[in-house]
């Protein structure tokens, strides 16, 4: 008699015993924005429907919300009062992200993995991720200041580091600094394959961070979109010089890039699902042109089949409250 596959896809429960492709609560992070512009409540953000800026006391009522829910995962990225040519909002031992990462450690210790994304973008005045000098991102610079935040949010009690800036030679100056400082537990989670992409504009305008001055975009330092092999270089020296685990940037146009890099190298490997991504099915549902809850848990899954270890996506909250997982 003929094999007929169709015979595993009769009913619900058993296409999910046969399922190959499996997502858990486990496998998502939730990207925080925490304002040190707002001194109480949250204020939405416009072009991300549904996501927030949240002040220093309520971003503790809304990690209450997801420890409830069972994620177990978040990434921070702060929005400071002031902002300069050399981002020192970002290492600040007082600013906006190391109090809140010091908050978040009192009030749930080891129930929320907490990490600390590292970069200079939301706290320079010309909105860029390394330091400008004539006129041209100054990669060496750059890397001392990326240390010393990375620095700041160790001592602050964080999990895991999060390099966003793509300098060459990051993930090694920063290693050392934590070693040298007797932070060896602390991990380094490596934007390792990050493009340079046209879905971050709802990130920028959430966390006030859009190039400007000069530079118009950031080509020179993240990657051509038209390159897989250019990420697997970039996964492999940061490997070599000591990231823990490492992350594809996107993730929707990118999934190629995730199963070559899930193929190739034996180490956790994350995909950012970023704000272009959440919002534009946002949009389309608004318009009901499409079935929110079923489009987000095929995105998720499919980022998952393809190889994706885990997943920074702000869905993440949304998943776990329609039992999407």
């Amino acid at each position: 008699m003929k094999n007929r596959p169709r015979r595993l896809r009769v009913s619900q429960k058993l296409r999910d015993l046969v399922s190959e492709t499996k997502l858990s609560k486990d496998d998502l992070i939730m990207p925080l924005f925490v304002d040190e512009n707002i001194d109480k409540g949250k204020k939405e953000i416009p072009s991300m429907p549904g996501q927030y800026r949240y002040s220093l006391k309520e971003i503790i009522n809304e990690c209450n919300n997801l420890v409830d829910l069972g994620i177990s995962s978040i990434i921070l990225f702060g929005i400071p009062k002031s902002k300069d040519s050399l981002g020192s909002s970002a290492y600040d031992k007082n600013g906006i992200v190391q109090r809140c990462i010091k908050s978040i450690k009192e009030n749930f210790g080891d129930e929320l993995v907490v990490i600390g994304d590292v970069c200079l973008c939301e706290y320079t005045d010309h909105g860029h991720c390394g330091i400008i000098k004539n006129g041209k991102i100054d990669n060496d610079t750059t890397l001392t200041l990326l240390s010393k935040i990375a620095l700041s949010y160790a001592e602050s009690g964080v999990d895991i580091v999060a390099p966003s800036d793509m300098m060459d030679g990051r993930i090694k100056v920063i290693r050392e600094t934590l070693e040298r400082n007797n932070y060896k537990n602390v991990a380094i989670m490596s934007y390792s394959a990050k493009y340079a992409s046209s879905f971050y504009g709802p990130f920028r305008d959430a966390a006030d961070s859009a190039p400007k001055c000069g530079i118009k975009d950031r080509k020179t330092y993240q990657m051509d979109y038209r390159n897989l092999n250019e990420g697997l270089r970039e996964i492999e020296l940061d490997i070599k010089e000591g990231a823990d685990l490492v992350l594809v940037k996107p993730a929707m146009s990118y999934l190629d890039v995730i199963r070559e890099s899930k193929n190739r190298f034996n180490i956790p490997i994350g995909a950012y699902s970023v704000s272009g991504e959440y919002s534009m099915v946002e949009g389309a549902s608004r318009m009901n042109w499409i079935d929110k809850k079923e489009v987000v848990r095929e995105i998720l899954y499919g980022i998952k089949r393809a190889g994706a270890d885990f997943i920074i996506t702000y869905w993440a909250k949304y998943v776990c409250e329609n039992e999407i997982v």
